[in-house]
This record gives C-alpha cells, sequence and structure tokens, in this order.
C-alpha cells in the first residue's frame, strides 16, 4: 500500500494514484532529489497495514540503536533486520530517534555534562534519548533523515512494522517551544519552567527535562500535527507513548483518532492502566506487575500460588479490552535494576518461555538474543555483543511456537488460559486453547527438584525440543530447578 500525504478519505485512493503518477510524470525533468524522496517514501510504506489479526502473534523487539552496535547508527541496525525474521519480530520499537538537547544533558544519574570540568571528557556523555530538542528532526547521532528511512523501508521489506519511541510528558531544555512557545509548558509558584513534580511539588528526579502543560489546547494540536508527521510524512506504523499515564487521557482521547484517521496504526502505553486501552486508544500496555512478580519469584521472594492469584487478577482487571506487554527486560530495567541473570539467574529461561506462552505479546531487548549479561551505559556509547549463545536459538524455537500455534493468539482474540492442578506447589500449569489448536505450559518455578502429574494423559509433542513424550494420568514425571515443557497434544 503506498501512503499518500493528503488528509482526504481513504475511498478517494484511486483517484490519488492517477494525481500522482501524473506528478511523477511532470517531475521527470526536474531535480534528481526530489524524484528520489518520491521514490523512497513510496517504498517505505510498502506494506499492508497492521491488523488485529497481525498482533495476535507479533513478537515486539525494543531497538536501542546507540547501543546496538560499535558504530551506533541507523545504517548498523538496519543490515541486520532481516537476521529478526529469524527471531519472528514482526514489530520494531525504536527508542527516540530525536536530537537531544544539550541544556541540562544529563552526565549520570547524579551529574549534569555542565558539571564535569574537562573538556574532552565532556564529549563522551551523550544524553538521555528522553530529552528531546525536536520532535521533527532526526539525532544526528544515529545517522540522516535518509538512513531512518532506509530502516523503514528495509523493515517494511521483511514484513515488519515500526513504531517511534514518543515522549510526550516532556521535553528536553533547549527544545525549539521553550523559546517559540513558552506557554506549553508547566510553571512554578515563581512564574519559572519545571522539571516534572510528583503531586505534591517534589521533583520526580527528572531534571533534564522541561514538564509540558496539556491545559494549553494549542500545545495539544502542535503535538499532534508533529506525530502527524511521522505517520502521513515518513510513514511510520505507530508509537510506543512514553509515561504515557502522566499525559491526560483527555489528550489521547483527542490525539489517536486523528492518527488513525490517516492510517491503521499500532499504539504501546508506558503504562499499566485499562482505562489507556479502552474505547480504541492504545491497543496494549505494560505488563509491569508481571514482570515485578517473576523477578520475586525467581528470588524466592513469591511463589506459584503468588502467579496463579496474579492471573486471576490480571483476567478481572483487563475484562473490558487492551492486552499486555511480557517482558523479562527493557532499556529501563538493564541499566537501572540490572540484567536478565541479575534478577532471575537460573530461572531466566523457565520465565522467558513462560513469557512467550502467557496471554499478550512478548518483547525482546537489544542484546538480550546475544545473552547480554551486563548493564548498558544509559547516557554514553556502549554496545551489546554480537555472538549467538543460549538466547537466540531459544528465541527461534519460541517465536515460531507463537507463530505457529493459533492457541498462543495473544492480543484482542486471545486463546483461552485454563490454569491446570499440576500436583505440586512448585509447578505453574496452564492450557491454552483457540480454533481446535492446544497448548500446555508446565514449568517447575524453583529451585529445587519436583514432581507432577496431570488428569489428562495422552501423547505430546515437547515443542522445543522436538521430542515426543507420553504422559499418564495415573503417574508423575520429575522436572528439575526451573525446568519447564511446552506441549501440544499429538
Amino acid at each position: 500500500m503506498i501512503l499518500y500525504y493528503s488528509k482526504s478519505p481513504k475511498s478517494d485512493m484511486f483517484s490519488k494514484i492517477k494525481i500522482v503518477t501524473i506528478c511523477i510524470l511532470c517531475l521527470i525533468s526536474c531535480k534528481e532529489e526530489t524524484k528520489t524522496d518520491i521514490v523512497e517514501t513510496e517504498q517505505a510504506t510498502d506494506i499492508s497495514p497492521i491488523t488485529d489479526s497481525v498482533l495476535e502473534s507479533a513478537i515486539i523487539y525494543e531497538v536501542n540503536i546507540r547501543q546496538y552496535s560499535p558504530e551506533g547508527s541507523f545504517a548498523a541496525f538496519t543490515r541486520d533486520i532481516p537476521k529478526l525474521k529469524e527471531l519472528g519480530v514482526k514489530i520494531l520499537w525504536v527508542m527516540p530517534v530525536f536530537p537531544i538537547s544539550e541544556v541540562k544533558r544529563k552526565a549520570t544519574q547524579e551529574l549534569m555534562v555542565e558539571d564535569i570540568q574537562d573538556p574532552e571528557e565532556r564529549k563522551k556523555y551523550l544524553g538521555s534519548y528522553y530529552a528531546v530538542a525536536n520532535f521533527r528532526e532526526i539525532n544526528p547521532e544515529f545517522g540522516t533523515l535518509e538512513d531512518f528511512r532506509d530502516l523503514l523501508r528495509t523493515a517494511h521489506e521483511n514484513n515488519m512494522y515500526v513504531i517511534l519511541d514518543w515522549v510526550p510528558n516532556h521535553t528536553g531544555w533547549d527544545h525549539v517551544w521553550i523559546t517559540e512557545h513558552p506557554e506549553f509548558y508547566t510553571r512554578n509558584a515563581a512564574g519559572e519552567i519545571t522539571d516534572p513534580l510528583n503531586e505534591d511539588g517534589s521533583p520526580v528526579g527528572w531534571n533534564d527535562v522541561a514538564d509540558l502543560d496539556y491545559s494549553n489546547e494549542e500545545l495539544q494540536r502542535t503535538m499532534i500535527a508533529d506525530m502527524k508527521y511521522w505517520v502521513t510524512q515518513e510513514g511510520i506504523d505507530g508509537f510506543r507513548c512514553d509515561m504515557a499515564g502522566m499525559v491526560p487521557t483527555t489528550f489521547w482521547e483527542k490525539a489517536i483518532p486523528e492518527l488513525r484517521a490517516q492510517k491503521d496504526i499500532f499504539m504501546l502505553a508506558e503504562w499499566e492502566n485499562p482505562e489507556l486501552t479502552q474505547n480504541n486508544l492504545f491497543e496494549m500496555a505494560y505488563a509491569w506487575e508481571t514482570h515485578h512478580l517473576l523477578n520475586a519469584i525467581a528470588k524466592g521472594e513469591k511463589n506459584v500460588q503468588d502467579l496463579d492469584n496474579h492471573m486471576n487478577h490480571l483476567e478481572q482487571k483487563w475484562k473490558n479490552g487492551g492486552f499486555l506487554m511480557n517482558f523479562l527486560t527493557n532499556h529501563d530495567e538493564n541499566s537501572w535494576a540490572g540484567t536478565v541473570r541479575e534478577r532471575m539467574g537460573e530461572a531466566s529461561e523457565a520465565m522467558l518461555a513462560l513469557s512467550y506462552c502467557i496471554p499478550g505479546m512478548p518483547l525482546i531487548y537489544s542484546g538480550q538474543e546475544y545473552d547480554l549479561d551486563r548493564r548498558l551505559k544509559f547516557f554514553e556509547k556502549d554496545s551489546i555483543p554480537k555472538e549467538k549463545g543460549e538466547m537466540w536459538p531459544l528465541m527461534e524455537k519460541l517465536g515460531a511456537i507463537k507463530q505457529s500455534e493459533a492457541a498462543l493468539s495473544g492480543a484482542k482474540n486471545p486463546g483461552s488460559f485454563v490454569r491446570l492442578d499440576a500436583g505440586s506447589e512448585k509447578v505453574f500449569a496452564f492450557k491454552r486453547e483457540k480454533d481446535g489448536n492446544t497448548v500446555i505450559y508446565i514449568g517447575n518455578l524453583s529451585p529445587g527438584n519436583t514432581t507432577f502429574g496431570l488428569e489428562m494423559g495422552g501423547k505430546y509433542r515437547e515443542l522445543v525440543s522436538g521430542v515426543d513424550m507420553e504422559l499418564r494420568s495415573d503417574s508423575k514425571m520429575d522436572l528439575g530447578p526451573w525446568q519447564y515443557l511446552v506441549l501440544r497434544p499429538q
């Protein structure tokens, strides 16, 4: 499908095709760069619109451009896009691509770049992606707009969708609005623009950004216009919205329908409030509660009964719509809370398989597929490993299972989820079914050996190993520490 820049209804597509054809013929004798721009934009949007059915089996990948490669560039990541198809990746969430403010730029959690005296030392600190200086420009650290367009085009050619990380709650301190529209910002009692504050007036701790005031209607219109630019002019497929719940829901009720009037897009909220996923707003939210619970189980602080209660809680909390992104790590967790191995140790693989099998969409964070086992620097250059270890082949298998087994559908029309009694307080077991397909997950979520038994005997294929096995309803089977099975009845 070719995306056109007009805001007229989709029913005018055939007339638009005629107009574009005539324009291209007329431009043959014009500047070569003009013709190239038209061709590149058409190629970048040559993919079917994202649909609910696509989301059911989708896997989302968080792209940290700065740390993905030694070059830290769009071009370096673009070269690897075809590889990610091996993992079943369908959606690329690209962390903010915009210029980063230099005023009050962070060097560490505690220090600003301006606090560092040595000018050479200052150069290595690149600041936070989330301190945006201009929503319509590209961070030169990553390359050019043409490089980004090539990334988008390559993703579409590989049947992947691209969503941009959007930062609606605040901007950097030298964003163009600071001087052009100071009325867009929150003021303190002294009338000064302030960083984000808690409800009691204390600082949130994000002193490298300035808080936006959504009571200003012109701010809302301008923010929507900037978001529309990336949808209509560049052909992206949606947004991951940073701290979406810190922005009034009334803004999303205005913005998202306007964006969807231009194109079918996918919206991910960094929040965990069902209100944001209702009435055709965001499709997906963060499974923060699940994430923290899995960490606690891995550390022995919580158990299978807590997980059982949690799944019942989720069923009630999200009964009116919306689904969740399941994750073991992301850019925040890796840099500040620790690596997957730090937090989960030997439980890591069982928890990864669980995140693919429960309702929702699994996330892969840059480097996770390469067994990343160190905290990436956040404000300066770093790089992920690029050697395949244990995670790549496991993710490859889990991705294939997620895509081929209808029972694991996890979005708006998910497979059923039924908890199974495995006869052990250490074992979490459940069955999912859809369209005649059945998948069973059985996991020993403890560091000790245990046994389990299910009333449903029969022959099964263990989908991760590919081994055929038989379960008898009158006997027990052993499971080692953190051992799991993903079964499909034969």
